[in-house]
């Protein structure tokens, strides 16, 4: 017999499917993760324009919102290494995109979350970027090992190059942009223009459309099927018909603050940062605006695939035992403290959607306690009834879904490179650098982080930070090693077979 746990409902809380003896069907796992998605959605308000619909009636279907949810790190490789090996990037040592979670000794040792699934009795599939991918010497790892059927996903419409805006090649809109020193790369190229095609055409629409097919269909097993969608992350190319969604004399840019780093200072009293690269050619080149609607565009062509999963999950048989987990892996700066991009320590770097849908949920509510994504494996682990693994980070969001006021004394921990932690409880934000440099932040006052009080001397602002200490890590894994960027070559082989034999099942915990 399972073990069940039991979880007391209060008052207008979800009740709560259980797996009440052997006979009874294990629920499914709709696991679907959307790239670089910020709080850029109707329902977070991170931007007052954005166009979510989809996104949106998932929640009024009946969801949990988290709406102070955030990554375990602000880049894709240590987010999503964590959130599926289980484990934080001070315990495993994956800090950065350069470094394969494969070579991290906790990740030898254990199953990641498909993988647990699996030795379970669940049958995994998926398509679409879910692990971050690495270059190996025998081809390219998506994480095709993890899963017992991985699908490659197929290429989508190019982009029409005569109307290309790219810091990285200094056009804008296909044309030479004013001389400047701040077009050199770093990262993704930064760029932005309508895609050649329709939005069936494009990879992420294949993607969704491949999952609804599946979710269509009746299974012998129960499923984990993990579908990844690649928009909003960079380049930021959509059809155009997505960019008339937001047309460009409407849109407004979020209100950014001039001086906004002049109050971080490391201990020496010099300044921590300066504006980046990004923003300082999109300033020169007065392209707040269009970078704005460009982003916008690919969040709306994103929720217009997840409005297609969304769609054969409810027509398909499936959908009575089902639980949906929506996730962002990071969230994104466009123009906050005077950058674009994410690997930082504020709020919109770390800050991400997150919903969860159960059978039995039928209204929307929202849940405003710190969790985290690295919650997500203790809590699919309980919903579905597969026995504890104690080993794992996180704790289990079980008790927020039965009840999303319940009581939740904790706070949720970034880590953004070794020894920098930035920690979120409900009201205040506080961020630890290795160096010394401190910041702190009251998010109900100034929830755009305008105004670092680390020096305040009130009590709150004193009693706060003192709290919020006590989450950054006292020790930090060395850092495993980087992956060979002459590897990268060899992303031209295809996907690497070689990598599943690695992975003994009957010997990961």
């Amino acid at each position: 017999m399972r073990t069940i746990v039991a979880l007391t409902c209060l008052l207008f809380a979800f009740p709560l499917p259980t797996v009440a003896d052997d006979n009874a069907a294990p629920p499914n796992v709709l696991f679907i993760s959307v790239d670089d998605l910020n709080d850029w959605v109707s329902l977070y308000g991170g931007h007052t324009q954005a166009k979510t619909p989809n996104i949106d009636r998932l929640a009024s279907m009946g969801s949990v919102v988290f709406q102070n949810a955030h990554c375990p790190g602000p880049v894709c490789g240590p987010s999503r290494s964590a959130l599926l090996s289980g484990f934080m990037p001070h315990h495993s040592g994956v800090y950065g995109n350069a470094q394969n979670m494969l070579r991290a000794p906790l990740v030898q040792q254990n199953a990641t979350m498909p993988e647990y699934f699996a030795q379970h009795g669940y049958h995994t599939f998926s398509r679409g970027k879910i692990f971050h991918a690495h270059a190996t010497q025998n081809g390219s790892d998506k994480g095709q090992w993890a899963f017992e059927n991985w699908h490659k996903g197929e290429g989508g419409t190019g982009v029409d190059r005569d109307r290309v805006t790219s810091r990285d090649k200094n056009l804008i809109d296909g044309k030479p942009g004013l001389q400047s020193k701040h077009t050199r790369g770093n990262g993704s190229e930064f760029s932005w223009g309508p895609s050649k095609g329709t939005l069936q055409q494009t990879s992420d629409y294949k993607t969704a459309a491949w999952a609804a097919k599946q979710l269509a269909q009746k299974h012998d097993k129960p499923f984990f099927l993990a579908v990844g969608l690649s928009k909003p992350h960079l380049p930021f190319y959509a059809p155009q018909s997505f960019y008339d969604m937001h047309p460009i004399d409407q849109v407004k840019a979020n209100p950014i603050l001039a001086d906004d780093l002049d109050d971080i200072l490391m201990p020496s009293g010099k300044p921590k940062f300066k504006p980046s690269s990004d923003f300082l050619w999109l300033k020169e080149n007065e392209l707040f605006q269009e970078v704005t609607q460009a982003y916008l565009a690919c969040v709306s062509l994103a929720d217009a695939c997840v409005g297609e999963i969304i769609d054969g999950l409810e027509s398909g048989p499936n959908a009575g035992n089902t639980i949906v987990v929506l996730w962002g892996d990071h969230g994104w700066h466009l123009g906050e403290k005077l950058r674009y991009r994410k690997a930082t320590g504020w709020i919109e770097s770390t800050r991400l959607p997150l919903l969860i849908r159960t059978p039995a949920m039928k209204t929307q509510q929202d849940c405003k306690r710190p969790v985290n994504l690295i919650d997500l494996f203790p809590t699919l682990i309980d919903f579905c009834g597969l026995p504890a693994k104690p080993q794992i980070d996180g704790r289990s969001l079980l008790p927020l879904l039965a009840d999303p006021a319940a009581d939740w004394d904790a706070a949720t921990v970034t880590i953004f490179g070794e020894g920098n932690a930035s920690v979120i409880g409900q009201r205040w934000h506080f961020i630890s650098h290795r160096d010394g440099t401190r910041e702190l932040y009251d998010l109900e006052e100034d929830p755009l982080e305008w105004n670092n009080l680390a020096s305040s001397t009130t009590a709150a602002a004193k009693a706060a930070m003192a709290k919020l200490a006590d989450f950054v890590p006292q020790e930090f894994a060395d850092p495993i090693p980087k992956s060979d960027p002459k590897l990268k070559k060899n992303r031209t082989k295809g996907m690497d077979q070689t990598l599943k034999a690695t992975r003994d099942l009957s010997i990961l915990k």
